[in-house]
């Protein structure tokens, strides 16, 4: 029997819902799953460790998690307001899009965050140089209010530890027993191509060099460390000290469907030796 697979309650364009299963197949045992890159959380979602380190740069996603992980009841229920007719059009966004870049309350800005996820373009988070917010509105007949994964989150969610810093420090900070699932923004595959926006501080080329090389230390250190990101002849030399497998995936970024199709990905296996006892 097929286990039916969670979603996550955001929409996030390149999350990981669609390849859990590939990805169950070579993610290394471990007391703990640390994500320096959790995003949506689809991994998190449908896999079993014992405890879970979930981290990521932005701010508001990690605030947003604290709070359906504390107060899924208020949560739920202030966010269900956003969800009405008179809040799906193009003014109401725009004003409420404002609300979340001028709100200081973190309370506030994860309902807000919701919102404008759901409303907004494709599931994108993008903010400007800034630090705004700025993706544009969806204009969507009826967006989905995801309740029922709000509550598998907030439940799931008492066996993690969320926390927003670099992924310089999550490596830093391994533990004993811990492996690591690494889903940074991929490299792009042309030069319009880049979601590095996805933060401020965005995602470069010294990055994915750099993130490979912390994967390589903490092998060394025994901790099992998989990274997934495109298949090109970049990647395969950064992460040339890997255990290399590739699949075909589909990329549904773009608008228009004759843009979309198959995409090689590549995850890179670090695998950590059993020491002897």
């Amino acid at each position: 029997m097929v286990q039916k697979r969670s979603r996550a309650f955001l929409k996030w364009a390149g999350g990981k819902y669609n390849l859990v299963e590939q990805l169950q197949r070579h993610l290394p045992a471990a007391d703990c799953l640390v994500e320096p890159f959790v995003g949506a959380g689809s991994v998190f979602l449908n896999t079993h460790y014992p405890s879970y380190k979930l981290n990521d740069i932005n701010a508001d996603l990690i605030e947003l998690y604290k709070i359906v992980q504390q107060q899924p009841e208020r949560y739920i229920a202030d966010a269900r307001q956003l969800f009405v007719p008179s809040a799906n059009e193009r003014t109401s966004y725009i004003r409420f899009r404002q609300q979340f870049n001028e709100q200081q309350d973190t309370y506030q800005r994860a309902l807000l965050f919701l919102y404008l996820n759901r409303h907004g373009y494709n599931g994108l988070c993008r903010y400007n140089l800034s630090g705004k917010f700025n993706v544009p509105f969806g204009s969507y007949k009826k967006p989905y209010f995801p309740e029922a994964e709000l509550y598998f989150f907030a439940e799931k969610a008492q066996l993690a530890e969320f926390t927003c810093s670099s992924y310089q420090d999550v490596f830093q900070q391994l533990t004993a027993g811990a492996s690591v699932y690494c889903d940074p923004p991929y490299v792009p595959l042309s030069k319009t191509a880049s979601f590095t926006s996805y933060a401020r501080q965005g995602f470069t080329l010294d990055d994915q060099a750099q993130l490979a090389i912390l994967a390589e230390q903490a092998q060394a250190n025994g901790h099992s460390v998989l990274i997934s990101n495109h298949d090109t002849t970049w990647t395969r030399k950064i992460y040339q000290q890997a255990e290399l497998h590739t699949i075909n995936v589909s990329r549904s970024i773009s608008q228009k469907g004759s843009a979309r199709g198959k995409v090689a990905e590549l995850f890179a296996l670090y695998l950590a030796e059993q020491k002897s006892s």
